[in-house]
């Protein structure tokens, strides 16, 4: 195999979202960056079983916040 075309495979942190830390080996980063998940399977709904909500609304509550108020009546 040639060397020059695979990555470079390092040591670095995982930070969960429950704030436990790992390590593993990756292609990610460089030695020692941690990478900090936003959604693991602690707090996935795919690995819980339940449903939790990401985002704060969507669209259409935020075109209701800013709109909701306006009416057509006189």
């Amino acid at each position: 195999m040639k060397a020059e075309g695979h990555p470079e495979y390092h040591t670095i942190n995982v930070k969960m979202t429950d704030g436990t830390e790992f390590q593993t080996r990756s292609t990610w980063g460089a030695e020692g960056d941690t990478l900090t998940l936003d959604i693991d399977p602690t707090s996935h709904p795919a690995w819980t079983g339940g449903q939790k909500q990401i985002q704060e609304g969507g669209r259409v509550a935020a075109f209701n916040k800013r709109f909701g108020g306006l009416s057509l009546k006189k």
